[in-house]
């Protein structure tokens, strides 16, 4: 499972010996964050009032439509269970998901057919309780009817108050991509002062010629005071903590040099969104369920991993913990056998980069010694294999010795799937040499994952590993994590690892 298995190639190892250069990655130091100051707390916070406003008005708008039921019995029997069908149906539909731009028309379908699914099943439940019995085709229908009117006329109510907030109170942002296409987007998005998004800086590599044509220029013109444009890691971090940056455009071809910082932006605590300066062109429109923005075509870029917490981490929980308990005899076993043949310090430990660049200590029986901290830290194979026992051969063939990681599972610091720690050294290195390596921190390590199962481990390429990780965080789903854990099972029984 882990990079440190085998020696390895080109293919593998990038050919740059040196550290990459500042801003290319952030990894947050051990007693420290990345995120500013009250950041992880207020996206969070702000993300819940919404959903709870949301909610508050689907239960409202459940408990009104019963009213037209004349029987108080019925209505109280069947008040719990259709709350909580339409509830459950509307957050597994991502209704409660906070969207920036939200769209209550366009989600009207969605919510209408959840509704229908939700006064059906409540039906077919109510006719088996005492005290329900079944309803009338007639009345169930006007009551879903009832209901679907009152929750769109709440969730209008709700959304329109979130954009006379946003318009009293526009939202800093900053605007990432070539220097004369991000003054155009944001010439833009400055006069349409409805889309309630006000840009407060460029973030444009050091020496980016400023855009040649005509009307963009026009555009930069029109915006009224220069924007600063912002080069280096220090001024990135100065002008999201003082102006309270919350979310930054990032435009469709922005290059692997910017595409560097997306990280660090995340980790700052900004929504990130991908979005086309060329929309309107016939370009290349963004992928994904889009929204738009002063005109523009737009798209959350970590959408795959947004939704994710709360099921994937009480899976996490009870899988490592019931793993954790069955597995006791075995970790014992081995511990004894490996302190008796290798002597004391049968547990190793290794900082690994985690979720948005913080450091976690990895925890694993220990199959080698490495000559020092600095080997350990930097030598992609710090033992040869040939040197072994044959009982640590076996523990790596088996990968029984990764059963400890089960103990960072239900700590926190990873998750029973997703892409593979790495060590701070290497991280640093591979971001440099592949763009795309980064983004696999938007969502937390883990002990197996997509590559793995399609067996990218040790001495495989960097390129097709964040390949397939950024692939699963893009395409996530609880369905998804269950099968490659059933999977990690199949591989193991045949000694493929995982």
């Amino acid at each position: 499972m882990s990079a440190e298995r085998t020696v390895a190639s080109s293919s593998a190892q990038p050919r740059q010996d040196t550290q990459a250069p500042p801003g290319t990655f952030v990894v947050a130091p051990r007693e420290a964050t990345v995120r500013r100051a009250g950041a992880s707390a207020r996206r969070p916070a702000r993300r819940r009032r919404s959903a709870a406003a949301l909610v508050a008005a689907d239960c409202a708008a459940a408990l009104l439509g019963l009213l037209l039921l004349d029987d108080p019995r019925q209505q109280a029997v069947l008040a719990p269970l259709l709350v909580a069908s339409v509830l459950l149906l509307n957050a597994r539909g991502g209704l409660y998901e906070y969207a920036a731009l939200p769209d209550t028309l366009g989600r009207l379908p969605s919510l209408a057919g959840r509704i229908a699914l939700g006064w059906s099943l409540t039906a077919v439940l109510a006719s088996a309780l005492p005290g329900a019995g079944p309803l009338p085709p007639g009345t169930l229908l006007g009551m879903a009817a009832a209901q679907c009117l009152l929750s769109f006329c709440g969730r209008a109510l709700v959304h329109r108050q979130r954009r006379a907030a946003t318009l009293r109170r526009p939202s800093p942002v900053l605007v990432l991509g070539p220097s004369g296409q991000a003054r155009g987007v944001a010439a833009a998005l400055l006069r349409r002062p409805g889309c309630g998004m006000r840009p407060v800086g460029i973030v444009s590599e050091t020496g980016d010629p400023p855009q040649e044509e005509d009307g963009d220029r026009e555009a930069a013109a029109e915006s009224g005071p220069e924007l600063p444009v912002l080069c280096t890691e220090d001024e990135l971090h100065r002008a999201v903590i003082q102006n309270d940056v919350r979310a930054v455009f990032l435009l469709a071809g922005r290059g692997p040099g910017l595409t560097g910082w997306l990280p660090a932006l995340h980790g700052l605590g900004c929504d990130l969104w991908e979005l086309d300066p060329h929309c309107a062109e016939g370009g290349h429109r963004p992928d994904g369920p889009r929204q738009y923005v002063a005109g523009f075509a737009c798209r959350p870029l970590t959408a795959g991993c947004h939704g994710t917490g709360f099921g994937k981490r009480l899976l996490d929980i009870a899988v490592s913990g019931v793993l954790l308990l069955a597995a006791a005899p075995v970790l014992a076993v081995c511990a004894l056998v490996l302190r008796a043949v290798e002597g004391p310090g049968v547990i190793f430990r290794q900082e690994r980069v985690g979720k948005d660049g913080q450091l976690f200590t990895l925890l694993k029986f220990r199959t080698h010694r490495p000559a020092d901290q600095q080997e350990a830290a930097t030598r992609w194979s710090v033992a040869d294999e040939r040197r072994m026992s044959a009982f640590c051969r076996f523990l790596r063939g088996t990968s029984l010795d990764e059963l400890p990681q089960l103990w960072n599972v239900l700590r926190g610091d990873m998750s029973l799937v997703g892409p593979r720690p790495e060590r701070p050294f290497f991280v640093a290195q591979f971001s440099q040499a592949y763009p795309d390596y980064a983004h696999r921190h938007r969502m937390p390590t883990g002990i197996t994952g997509l590559a793995q199962i399609h067996g990218l481990r040790g001495d495989t390429s960097i390129e097709d590993r964040c390949r397939f990780d950024n692939a699963y965080i893009d395409s996530w789903s609880f369905w998804q994590d269950l099968c490659i854990l059933l999977r990690t099972v199949g591989c193991l029984v045949r000694r493929t690892g995982s």
